[in-house]
């Protein structure tokens, strides 16, 4: 359990931060620059939700058309809920996993405990909180949490969110010649692969390449001022985070963890769909799982609403199944997945000494240069 000292002033003043005792090396943060830190207006806030709302209430609009009501509810009603329970079983050994996933990519620069908890904190970002701020909300807690460079942190999310893609998108090219009138999807994963493949096969290079990029950016710093103001330290502590990527070894053991926790998820999503359908195959887990990964990367309200659940219930309409019992299985997993992680979540902002709303603040308002 942490300790509370009173010497020292909160580094978050008003935005819940109180823990004192995690990053005892770090100054204050400075005073708001307003041209750096400007105060948003109601206006561009809305415009900034807006999107996400649209497709949420229109996914949510096609599902009150497509399932109805009593059929939903007698679906809800039939489902084997002694399965439902192993499946949360899986879920909290998926985040067990998932947090030794991350750990591996943060080259084991914090314990597991100070991963699983920031993990899960921030899941409940997500969960109740708009723009996905979460990824922002998680790297700035574990940076403070165990005295790490916010952008080193950050970079290995990025990793872990490339495997995320790459490993759904192996997940529908598998499927989907099973899968009639899917091709779609196929196209969908193939051209996620690419890019995800490029993507890492360009962080290979900054991370091989770092002291001659670190140069280079030194030169273009000189010229451009907004460069200067990053500073070449963040953009080297970034780059360490990315050393993973040529640590085989270490690649090697992120890799095996990573197929590991996807593993789990797939068995997870396959116990819940036998809970609903005692006739479900496996395959119908794999499409749909594959499907949902990549069709909750598309903009919404927080949690994904609706966006989730109509990704299930169009993944499992391509086999027939009805729609009204697929949107109860996939409000049954979406809301397992939505309270396991609200709990976690709340459990660590309240073991950190920390409020939603001052990690919302600070994810949402915090320049690089003050990170």
């Amino acid at each position: 359990m942490a300790t509370w000292k009173s010497h020292r002033k909160p580094s978050w003043p008003c935005c819940g931060w109180r823990r004192t005792d995690i990053a005892p090396n770090l100054p204050p943060n400075p005073a708001p620059n307003p041209a750096l830190n400007p105060a948003p207006t109601k206006p561009k806030t809305w415009k900034r939700v807006l999107p996400g709302l649209i497709v949420s209430l229109v996914a949510l609009v096609i599902l009150l058309l497509l399932a109805e009501p009593r059929k939903l509810l007698e679906a809800l009603k039939l489902a084997d809920y002694r399965l439902v329970l192993v499946a949360i079983a899986m879920m909290s050994v998926w985040l067990v996993v998932r947090s030794i996933f991350w750990r591996t990519l943060l080259q084991e620069k914090a314990s597991f405990s100070q991963v699983f908890f920031s993990i899960n904190e921030g899941y409940l970002l997500n969960n109740v909180l708009p723009f996905r701020l979460g990824e922002i909300g998680r790297a700035l807690i574990l940076s403070y949490k165990a005295n790490l460079s916010f952008l080193f942190v950050f970079s290995t999310i990025l990793i872990e969110r490339a495997f995320d893609v790459a490993l759904a998108a192996s997940l529908l090219l598998f499927s989907v010649p099973f899968v009639v009138g899917a091709s779609w999807a196929g196209e969908a994963a193939l051209i996620s692969a690419v890019v995800v493949i490029f993507g890492l096969g360009l962080l290979y290079v900054f991370a091989r390449d770092r002291d001659r990029l670190l140069v280079w950016y030194e030169s273009l710093g000189q010229r451009w001022q907004a460069l200067q103001k990053v500073g070449s330290q963040h953009v080297a502590a970034f780059l360490s985070g990315l050393e993973v990527l040529t640590d085989g070894r270490r690649f090697l053991k992120a890799i095996f963890w990573a197929a590991l926790n996807w593993g789990i998820a797939l068995i997870q999503y396959y116990i819940l769909l036998k809970a609903f359908f005692p006739e479900g195959k496996f395959l119908w887990a794999t499409f749909a799982l594959g499907l949902v990964a990549l069709g909750v990367a598309a903009p919404s309200s927080p949690g994904a609403l609706g966006v989730y659940e109509l990704a299930v219930v169009g993944a499992l309409a391509l086999f027939g199944v009805d729609p009204a019992a697929a949107l109860a299985y996939a409000l049954t997993s979406h809301l397992t997945q939505y309270l396991i992680t609200t709990i976690l979540g709340a459990i660590g902002l309240f073991r950190d000494g920390l409020t939603l709303s001052g990690v919302y603040e600070r994810a949402r308002s915090t320049p690089l240069e003050q990170t």
